[in-house]
């Protein structure tokens, strides 16, 4: 028998690969985990976590304005780029060293390097050139910012990775992008007094999402002072004379602002991993081509996460580890789940979605019935805003199953995590009926809506 350095060695230190070498080295096995950056991956060092923190100081402001309305007096306002920053770095910094902590309570080895395969059981280590073996290995190195480089200028821009430590808090923003990470910093920017203005190719912003939520949230982004600019994208970026950027566009516009953000996808981190060398395959897009169980064309080999371009968030991620122990280390073989997956955009207002589009499952089922209730949320009367609530449920008309559920408002989030264990669980139109509301709230919607709005039969709505 081959005697292995490691059980398991883990490449990234991103929540999946934290995870998977945790958990496993509690098992017993002998662990080492590589991360050449810092541990916590895109999630919690520059992704979900800071951009969470900047979400609550961007809303603010709306906060004092809307003060007024219920009786307060605040007095003048001014906002401190610096301290926020400072504050963020600050809770980076102890949430890695949970992650740290974690890890080796558990027993597993930390390896701060960059680590390359050699074969299909060797590892080398860059920052010390040394060469280890382990009979399974994990690949989670996550993604990286596509930097859209056929984009003359594109080395001007910055993308969510330097937005996160920015020096100074620019005047004017042009973000290029439709998805997650422009809209939500296209928001994050406006609410810190930024000029701000987005770009992007499609017909509307949020492509995968439903119609309902992608126009309502296009509206109110709108009415804040945002600018969106739909079916154009840059030329070319140049500087301008006076300091700040230039972006000219294919449909002739010319745009000077401080900052240019390319927020255009994410790209698996596969290059100069060695997968080639090791026999990982990969497809055409450099993600790493998996089985049901996470395992790639080598059988002692698996990816986690984003770099398998699967579905692109951290609790999949992690769900997908926990799989793998199960798979590997218990002789249990698990394929994660990746069917009804409730998520959220925190824009201002969020969204919450779980299950089908109305689109989507249009293409499904012969006949939907669709409940839609749109209106003004109480917390805004009193305030005097005009944001709109939309709430939607869609509906397979033949067994009464609730197949999506789409909400924009406040808490947006929040809800969608409740109504997705609904959905998971096979939740009816009738269960919903049968539930009492609680009042006053936005949610009592979802369970108030007894007569659809319309239905959709044969992809043609009637």
């Amino acid at each position: 028998m081959t005697a292995y350095d490691y059980d398991l060695f883990v490449i990234g230190g991103g929540s999946g690969g934290v995870r998977a070498a945790r958990v496993s080295a509690g098992l017993g096995k002998r662990v080492a985990i590589a991360e050449e950056y810092r541990f916590g991956g895109t999630c919690v060092i520059r992704g979900c976590v800071p951009k969470k923190l900047f979400v609550y100081a961007s809303q603010y402001a709306e906060h004092f304005e809307d003060a007024a309305g219920y009786g307060w007096q605040v007095g003048t306002s001014t906002f401190d780029w610096k301290k926020l920053i400072a504050a963020k770095d600050k809770e980076i910094a102890r949430l890695e060293g949970l992650y740290r902590l974690g890890l080796e309570n558990s027993g597993a080895e930390i390896l701060e390097t960059r680590a390359e395969l050699v074969d299909a059981h060797t590892i080398r280590l860059a920052k010390s050139g040394k060469t280890v073996t382990a009979d399974k290995i994990v690949i989670a190195t996550g993604g990286t910012p596509n930097p859209h480089a056929a984009l003359p200028g594109h080395e001007l821009c910055i993308s969510s990775n330097e937005a996160f430590h920015l020096e100074e808090l620019p005047r004017s923003i042009l973000i290029a992008g439709g998805g997650y990470i422009a809209v939500e910093f296209a928001n994050i920017f406006h609410g810190l007094g930024v000029d701000t203005t987005l770009i992007y190719r499609g017909q509307e912003i949020l492509s995968r999402f439903d119609h309902d939520m992608r126009q309502g949230l296009h509206k109110a982004m709108v009415a804040k002072g945002i600018r969106i600019i739909l079916t154009d994208v840059f030329s070319e970026i140049t500087k301008s004379a006076a300091g700040g950027l230039v972006a000219k566009t294919m449909c002739g516009e010319t745009i000077a602002v401080d900052t240019i953000m390319l927020a255009l996808g994410r790209d698996p981190n596969t290059k100069g991993l060695g997968l080639e060398q090791a026999g990982v395959e990969i497809n055409e897009r450099g993600a790493i081509v998996v089985d049901r169980y996470s395992q790639t064309s080598v059988d002692n080999i698996y990816a986690l996460g984003d770099v398998t371009d699967r579905v692109q968030l951290t609790p999949v991620a992690i769900h997908e580890a926990m799989c793998f122990v199960e798979t590997v280390f218990k002789n249990n073989p698990v394929a994660p789940d990746h069917d009804l997956i409730a998520t959220a955009v925190f824009s201002q207002p969020e969204i919450g979605t779980v299950g089908l589009s109305e689109e989507e499952a249009a293409k499904r089922y012969p006949e939907l019935e669709i409940y839609r209730a749109e209106f003004r949320p109480m917390k805004a009367t009193l305030s005097g805003r005009t944001e709109r609530t939309i709430m939607k449920l869609v509906v397979d008309a033949a067994s009464r199953r609730v197949v999506g559920a789409h909400i924009l408002g406040h808490d947006a989030g929040e809800m969608a995590q409740l109504i997705g264990v609904s959905l998971k669980a096979g939740v009816t139109k009738d269960d919903f009926d049968r539930t009492m509301a609680v009042h006053p709230t936005a949610s009592e919607e979802l369970v108030t809506m007894y007569n659809p709005s319309y239905r959709i039969r044969n992809g043609e709505r009637v």
